[in-house]
């Protein structure tokens, strides 16, 4: 079998999908995840790897990176819109068994190559997202604090990063795959699968810190079928994950709750309760941080498709997350309480 390789860079380049400015938030006003089921073929793996086997080790891939401690991370959202593409880029580390991370992303330029917005640090944890610098008229010193149960897409995407584990999480969903071959991925040698996940079953099965998310995406997204690749080692470690979801929006850019702090359609907002998910960030390229539900999910596909003022149109978005260097240290602790922002988000937009 020949074997195909490639550098985190070429592969983060031909990614067909990137972020539509700020951090997907103002795009998930209402998100509906489409995507063509995969065929199911016999897999082609020398010695012979049966269907099963191969949906067995994507299914058992968050537990084994459990085991596996902890490992630095990369990530890439991105999506193409007008047009243009747009890409949010993290890197950081992450801890598998206390189910912690930490990522510095780094927003989109403006068309002229000036830089929009100071990298934002993200904490992720079980249940929750922090957020320091993200803008919107909060102080730089504090964090914002999103229950990512309360959020529509599970945080899949608003955030503009997939946590790490929630990805793998994600694949004991997987049904329809396929084992495309062996390739070498940053010098190892992995095996290249890809088929469809179902966000529905994976939140049923998943590990109880990453249930309440997924069980939220389940309820937000009309659709569950969600097209992956996946890229794992010989221990059975995951090396990588690319997730192409589609979410729709308001061609306008408005969520049919957003406009006043505090309202949307489904809370989701900070600590304090004071900022629903239907608030404005400014973040980025100064779109809307709501995730409010209040507008029903209309009809979606791949790519984008424009519509009237007030329309709803489609995106098309792939979250990767890379993951190696297993075993480095993640060292990752929460804000205190009195660190946390528990005012209004204002937004920036003109």
């Amino acid at each position: 079998m020949e074997i195909q390789r490639r550098t985190g860079g070429a592969r983060a380049r031909r990614t067909a999908a990137a972020v539509a400015g700020g951090l997907l938030a103002g795009l998930m006003v209402t998100a509906t995840v489409t995507g063509c089921s995969s065929e199911t073929v016999a897999d082609e793996r020398p010695g012979g790897e049966s269907r099963a086997a191969a949906v067995a080790a994507l299914h058992r891939a968050a537990d084994v990176l459990v085991r596996s401690g902890s490992s630095r991370v990369r990530t890439t959202m991105e999506t193409a819109t007008g047009g243009t593409r747009v890409s949010i880029r993290g890197t950081g580390a992450y801890d598998f068994v206390r189910r912690m991370g930490r990522l510095r992303l780094v927003l989109p330029k403006d068309a002229m190559g000036t830089a929009e917005h100071e990298p934002i640090t993200e904490l992720l944890a079980s249940g929750a997202l922090f957020m320091r610098n993200r803008g919107a008229g909060i102080p730089p010193d504090k964090w914002v604090r999103v229950d990512t149960a309360g959020i529509p897409d599970g945080n899949l995407v608003t955030g503009g990063a997939t946590d790490p584990l929630a990805a793998a999480e994600l694949l004991r969903g997987a049904r329809s795959v396929s084992l495309v071959g062996e390739e070498g991925l940053d010098g190892t040698l992995v095996w290249h699968y890809r088929g469809t996940t179902d966000i529905g079953r994976a939140a049923r099965v998943a590990s109880p810190g990453v249930r309440g998310p997924l069980a939220a995406a389940a309820r937000g997204f009309a659709e569950h079928a969600v097209p992956f690749d996946a890229y794992l080692d010989r221990q059975g470690r995951l090396r990588e994950v690319r997730h192409h979801f589609t979410v729709t929006s308001e061609a306008s850019g408005q969520s049919s709750q957003s406009g006043q702090p505090g309202q949307s359609g489904q809370r989701g907002g900070t600590e304090s309760g004071n900022t629903g998910s239907g608030t404005e960030s400014g973040t980025g390229n100064g779109t809307e941080s709501g995730t409010g539900s209040g507008a029903r999910a209309g009809r979606s596909g791949r790519g984008s498709t424009p519509g009237p003022q007030g329309a709803r149109r489609t995106l098309g978005v792939a979250s990767t997350t890379e993951l190696y260097d297993f075993g480095a240290p993640a060292a990752i602790t929460l804000p205190k309480s009195s660190d946390i922002y528990t005012g209004r988000v204002e937004s920036t937009r003109t």
